[in-house]
């Protein structure tokens, strides 16, 4: 993988403090630790409609010690932002074409020589949708590795690693597990309309 901010020295130190500083600041609470077999993971990014939730969640991640990689739709990477993005730990993916994205991050964690937390998100869009794709926790099955339950609840300010789910083939009732964690949490956009 690529080198980020999580693995820049000094720069990792001061975005840290910074993002203490700034979630403090903003009332935001966040909650839960990386469990020790969840060195490799992928982090369930949801729930995600709005663009405030990257840096939201590149924040939580700094105050959480985690080293993340996020997947981002291609055309957040082009020029002049590509080399930002890929820094801020930015993986583009190409909606467009048929590429086995699944098997190449499944085999990327597996990889990784030191702690590596995938970040994806299950509606695949920003917009809101019923709907999620199960890549992944595809990945997470061919990886072998845990499902952690990240979260940003807007309406309460809080932000953390939920409950860490280990796959067990069974899409159907791990996903109902999941989707019952998510039930109660408020994404920026119905927390906006409450407010308005």
């Amino acid at each position: 993988m690529h080198r980020t901010l999580f693995d820049t020295p000094i720069v990792n130190t001061v975005l840290r403090a910074g993002s203490v500083a700034f979630l403090k600041l903003r009332g935001w609470t966040v909650e839960g630790t990386l469990p020790p077999e969840a060195r490799k993971s992928v982090l369930i990014a949801a729930p995600h409609t709005s663009n405030w939730d990257l840096p939201y969640t590149l924040m939580v991640a700094f105050v959480l010690r985690l080293n993340i990689y996020w997947m981002g739709k291609a055309s957040l990477f082009r020029w002049p932002f590509g080399p930002l993005m890929r820094w801020l730990g930015g993986i583009p993916v190409d909606r467009e074409r048929s590429t086995n994205l699944v098997a190449a991050s499944a085999q990327a964690l597996i990889n990784a020589d030191g702690p590596l937390q995938l970040v994806v998100p299950p509606e695949g869009t920003r917009g809101k949708t019923r709907h999620w794709k199960t890549g992944f926790y595809f990945i997470a099955l061919q990886a072998r590795v845990p499902i952690i339950l990240a979260y940003l609840d807007y309406a309460q300010r809080r932000s953390g690693l939920g409950p860490l789910i280990m796959p067990t083939g069974d899409v159907e009732a791990d996903m109902a597990a999941i989707k019952t964690f998510y039930a109660p949490i408020r994404d920026r956009q119905a927390d906006q309309l409450e407010a308005g």
